[in-house]
């Protein structure tokens, strides 16, 4: 019995911060003028207007927390430590956001009905973590099963959506809660690195709630079937995207050459994809990318021949544009919007793709089930009010 996604919900932090704005930030921290023109035209081809962080520290004025500035306004970075310490603190109210807000929309499924608990994050590590604080904050039962799926990076939601699916083929009356939250802005790391400015452009905050059942959707209700899944390796690839812990922080292998990668394999690497699908995924009509980059999601547009911000790739350049890239998370938010975009009708397949270090591709094939809704969902609000800068 295949698996349906019954909901996505998502949150981010508190703290909104505008692109223009980090990059002048980033531009005083680097200091060296070669960097600084780096920075200023990365930066403004990144594709994002805005991310989120949890992080207050960047705001005029602020104080007190792990980041800091000298009087000649040379950034202090905390210790590994000291971000892992926020890390510990700062994801409990992201959680607990997502979480509620997928239970509050599906209310045929309450905490006590979970079965499984499948937690991702690669941005920071502790225990008891995040697995025993959903247990414990929303009553899930005694016996429920929890799973954790750590420091994959981007492409992790789909492992955990895989294992939301065999548990559900396995047993029709289990329930699982797929439970993401990425803190990527904690490693924002100052270093004369083209990796390090790059990841600095991109990556932001962010967290998500799926609920995964066997169970029919109820009448008026909106989700998608599970259908299959697959996962590939790039060949030569795996010092192009890598992820290791630093005394400050984790240190970033992001190459520039991605995107170049991703091209030169992307016909290929969809072809053999398709190939396990029902029909080789020839009813597949509407792609969810994970937006790692803008020049990642022009990649495939150009190679397969997929339409941009107005076509096939519209709600993945958009979360891109207001949310950043929030690692494992992000591919979630483009689903969420899929799902419940009113334009897409009843039976609609969708095939989706993450990247993540390896350099790993995986893919999900999904069909769009239940009653369309008549408008897309409103955006996620922030956990707190949000202070924002222009």
């Amino acid at each position: 019995m295949s698996a349906l996604i019954h909901r996505i919900a998502t949150a981010v932090p508190p703290f909104a911060y505008h692109q223009e704005y980090a990059a002048d930030c980033m531009k005083r921290w680097v200091k060296d003028r070669v960097l600084q023109r780096m920075v200023h035209h990365v930066y403004r081809q990144s594709g994002i207007e805005r991310r989120f962080s949890v992080l207050p520290d960047f705001q005029p004025g602020a104080t007190g927390g792990i980041f800091g500035e000298q009087p000649d306004g040379t950034l202090v970075e905390p210790t590994t430590g000291q971000r892992n310490d926020l890390y510990r603190l700062a994801y409990p109210a992201l959680v607990e956001d997502a979480v509620r807000r997928a239970f509050a929309q599906t209310p045929w499924i309450r905490p006590g009905d979970v079965t499984h608990l499948v937690t991702v994050s690669c941005t920071g590590f502790c225990n008891p973590g995040p697995d025993l604080h959903i247990a414990a904050t929303f009553g899930l039962r005694a016996d429920v099963e929890r799973y954790h799926i750590g420091f994959m990076g981007c492409y992790a939601a789909f492992p955990a959506l895989r294992m939301a699916d065999q548990f559900c083929r396995a047993n029709p009356d289990a329930v699982v809660l797929v439970v993401g939250v990425e803190l990527c802005s904690l490693h924002l790391q100052i270093k004369p690195s083209s990796d390090l400015l790059l990841a600095n452009a991109l990556f932001a905050d962010g967290a998500a709630a799926v609920l995964v059942s066997a169970r029919p959707l109820p009448d008026g209700a909106c989700g998608a079937r599970l259908e299959a899944f697959a996962t590939r390796l790039v060949p030569d690839s795996a010092r192009d995207m890598a992820w290791t812990l630093g005394d400050r922080g984790f240190d970033m292998v992001l190459s520039s050459y991605v995107p170049k990668i991703l091209a030169l394999h992307a016909r290929h690497l969809v072809a053999d994809l398709l190939a396990g699908c029902r029909e080789g995924g020839s009813g597949i009509t509407e792609w969810a990318v994970h937006p790692g980059g803008k020049a990642i999601l022009q990649a495939f547009e150009q190679q397969m021949g997929w339409s941009g911000e107005t076509g096939a790739l519209a709600h993945a350049h958009r979360i891109l544009r207001r949310y950043g890239n929030m690692s494992s998370v992000t591919i979630l938010f483009v689903l969420e919007a899929v799902l419940a975009d009113p334009a897409f009708a009843e039976a609609t397949q969708v095939g989706a793709l993450a990247f993540g270090p390896g350099l790993t591709v995986e893919f999900a094939h999904l069909t769009l089930c239940g009653t369309r809704p008549v408008a897309l969902p409103t955006e996620p609000c922030a956990t707190h009010q949000s202070a924002s800068h222009a």
